[in-house]
Formats: structure tokens, C-alpha cells, sequence
């Protein structure tokens, strides 16, 4: 059974109803660019609110970013997790970045369509893209020690939230070997411990404090 917006309603309850219809819009917009644009796998887009939204939400399950907070999304590809974080806090910048120009021209149609005023998308290398932003952010674009070295002064020495402002990004699989030789101050939180589907039994969310 393809997912849906009630795959977000079981975790998320208290879902304002704004939000609820940016969300339902999703798989129509998602639809129709990836008939043009292949942003999203195939066999993905049916499970679009599950494989994507979800698991972009696991990030706001972990931390609600302050009012104000600057967020970079590195390596977005269609928008993931940026589109549906900024969804969920309208009163948080997020700026989403891909070398890839057509992803980015999909982040743009969609944000546009959706009226999303707290997106920017920059069709650029992460590495060119100046700061400071509180959290910077990824979902399975590279290894660790890589997104820590395009993360690198980009981060504002101002606190504004609850954690230190760091690195999160969205992992999956045996992570031992990516970590060796990186900060001992890596965390790793399991996304079963959120969510009960089993495409997240492999699923972790890191968290990189850079402060």
C-alpha cells in the first residue's frame, strides 16, 4: 500500500492544518517533476511520505530549531530533508544547495508552488557556499569526514538552540568504519527508536557538535 500523509499523522498528531496540506500536496508535485526530472527513484515515489518525508522528520524529532536559526541543507537532490523540515518550521531559514542544476530547479518549482517563504536553493558546490548557519544538514550524500570538512567554517559561533550547532545528517547501514579517525564526540541515534516502519531499521540519524 503506497504511503501517505497518515504515515506522518501517527508520529505527528498535532500536525497544524497548514502544514498538513503543504504535505498532501507533496506526491502530486513530486509526481509530476519526476515524470520530467528523475529526482526520486522509480519505486520510491509511492513511498514518498514514508521514505523521504519521514525520514527527513527524524532531524525534527531529534531538534525543533529556535525561531530565527539558519539551517543549510547540503546535496538536497530534490529537496530532502530541507522542503519538508522548512514545512514544519516556518520561522527557520533554510537554505537547500545541489551541484546538480535540474535537482535544484525542482526544490525551486516545488517550494514556489507550495508558497514557501523560509527556502532558498542554490544551484552550487557545498563547499563554495559561505556561512554561518546553526546546523548544517545531510541525507546519504557522503561520508562523514567529508560533510564535516564542507561544514567547516560555515558555522555561526552564536547559540541560539538547545544543542550546539553541529552537523546532523541521516545515515544507514555499519557506520565503524566511516567513523574511525573522526571526533569522539559523534552521536548516533537509531531512527527505530522514532519510528517503527522497517524501512528505518537501519536507519541513524548523527549528530556532529562543531561549536
Amino acid at each position: 500500500m503506497a504511503s501517505s500523509v497518515d504515515d506522518l499523522l501517527r508520529y505527528f498528531p498535532q500536525l497544524p492544518a497548514t502544514a498538513q496540506e503543504h504535505f498532501r500536496k507533496l506526491l502530486p508535485l513530486y509526481s509530476e517533476w519526476n515524470a520530467q526530472i528523475n529526482v526520486i527513484s522509480r519505486k520510491d515515489i509511492d513511498e514518498l511520505y514514508v521514505r523521504h518525508v519521514l525520514h527527513s522528520l527524524a532531524i525534527y524529532r531529534f531538534i525543533q530549531f529556535a525561531p530565527g536559526s539558519r539551517i543549510l541543507d547540503i546535496g538536497t537532490g530534490g529537496g530532502f530533508p530541507g522542503i519538508p523540515l522548512a514545512i514544519m518550521q516556518p520561522d527557520v531559514q533554510f537554505v537547500l544547495v545541489d551541484s546538480i542544476g535540474k535537482k535544484i530547479k525542482v526544490v525551486q518549482e516545488v517550494s514556489a508552488a507550495l508558497g514557501l517563504k523560509n527556502v532558498t536553493a542554490i544551484h552550487e558546490r557545498a563547499e563554495k557556499i559561505k556561512g554561518p548557519f546553526d546546523f548544517v544538514l545531510s541525507r546519504a550524500v557522503a561520508e562523514l569526514s567529508l560533510l564535516l570538512q564542507w561544514s567547516h567554517g560555515k558555522m555561526a559561533t552564536k547559540q541560539i538552540n538547545a544543542l550546539p550547532n553541529g552537523l546532523i545528517c541521516l545515515k544507514g547501514g555499519d557506520l565503524s568504519e566511516e567513523f574511525k579517525g573522526l571526533p569522539k564526540t559523534i552521536e548516533t541515534y537509531p531512527l527505530t527508536g522514532w519510528f517503527e516502519e522497517d524501512f528505518f531499521e537501519t536507519k541513524k540519524l548523527v549528530y556532529v557538535p562543531m561549536v
